[in-house]
């Protein structure tokens, strides 16, 4: 069994900026984005997703993975969309069970107005705070965390990440 330890203060005191950060960040974005665009941050997230997708469509299950929503979630979210016109359903013409997802044209046009006001708010309330010399520790700590496995331990966190093993 491992010993569970208490994070030092500093890293304590960094979950909280982080926390309170993303927070009024996504705040910011959010709401930036539905007064320009009538969309969702989840809604533009999805349409960016079929956008990069091939065919630009996605069977319901992988978009689900892709938002990390549950499938239930996305389900009710595409229904919105469908209904906006933004996104229809299809029956995938390979597994009889799957329905895809796909971008309309409706949705393309909109997710390219929304891009431009939603990378200008990422500019404005996350880019804009963090200096070129700042820039390389701190993408490689996020990617780190995206990465980051459900119940991965690492003791060396701290430390720089051994690439020989990659």
């Amino acid at each position: 069994m491992t010993e569970r330890r208490r994070p030092d203060p500093q890293r304590l005191a960094a979950w909280r900026d982080f926390l309170q950060g993303h927070s009024r960040v996504m705040a910011e974005l959010e709401r930036e984005l539905r007064a320009g665009t009538g969309l969702s941050l989840a809604q533009y997230d999805v349409l960016l997703r079929l956008s990069e997708a091939p065919d630009q469509q996605l069977r319901m299950s992988e978009l689900s993975a892709a938002v990390l929503y549950t499938t239930g979630g996305v389900t009710r979210l595409i229904d919105r969309m469908v209904a906006a016109g933004l996104v229809a359903r299809e029956p995938s013409p390979t597994d009889r069970r799957s329905v895809l997802a796909t971008l309309t044209p409706a949705g393309r046009d909109l997710l390219t107005r929304a891009g431009r006001r939603h990378l200008a708010g990422i500019q404005r309330h996350f880019a804009a705070f963090l200096p070129d010399d700042e820039l390389p520790p701190v993408a490689r700590f996020l990617a780190r965390l995206a990465r980051a496995e459900t119940g991965e331990h690492h003791e060396d966190a701290p430390g720089e990440r051994d690439e020989s093993t990659t």
